[in-house]
């Protein structure tokens, strides 16, 4: 069979239409349900967020609770750009900056579905089970590579490419995972029934 000339198509004709950082401009509580079901890619490795946490200034367990610091700045704004931080000194972590400027509120993304780059992502954690690739915050940074070189990047510039859902999400939501603050609040949102998750949701 002759193989056809066609051109590959372009990433994006694959997936839905690239998030804006004005995506990111407006209520912390409504970008982070909205990101279930978005892919999120990193020099082209990915996959879909299927779980995510959101932080809004008020929130004492905020990294921006306290106000500015060098690490948190770029928390404050504007809207649109990755804030990195190390957790626990072993593991990166990835944020999604939301709101007006000096709101200094970000969506946390705990989990991913792989789904481009899975060699890449297999090699650099050093395991094969899809599931363990990105089921936890520091381990989707260290499958895309994500480290403190990432942080303060707008989210709609290589290397970062973020694509919207293409259907309808089945969302739940619930409390948020190793935090000592506000641990009532159900900031944390995800993908029902997804084997992605970093943790089940009770049901």
């Amino acid at each position: 069979m002759a193989k056809s000339s066609k051109p590959a198509a372009p990433i994006s004709a694959f997936l839905g239409k690239p998030l804006k950082r004005s995506f990111f401009d407006r209520s912390v509580h409504e970008v982070a349900p909205d990101l279930i079901g978005a892919t999120f890619l990193v020099d082209g490795v990915g996959g879909i967020i299927v779980e995510v946490e959101a932080y809004h200034h008020t929130d004492p367990a905020a990294h921006s609770f306290r106000g500015p610091t060098p690490r948190n700045q770029v928390m404050f704004g504007p809207a649109g750009f990755s804030y990195v931080y190390r957790s626990y000194g072993i593991h990166w972590c990835v944020n999604f900056v939301c709101e007006e400027e000096g709101s200094a509120s970000a969506v946390l993304i705990r989990a991913l579905e792989p789904t481009r780059g899975i060699a890449t992502m297999r090699r650099r954690r050093g395991l094969h089970d899809a599931r363990s690739l990105c089921s936890g915050p520091g381990k989707l940074c260290e499958a895309l590579g994500i480290t403190i070189a990432h942080s303060e990047l707008a989210l709609d510039r290589a290397p970062i490419a973020l694509y919207a859902r293409t259907g309808k999400a089945d969302i739940v939501s619930g409390v948020r995972i190793g935090i000592t603050k506000a641990v009532e609040l159900p900031w944390r949102y995800g993908l029902k029934g997804s084997k992605f998750l970093s943790k089940p949701f009770a049901d």
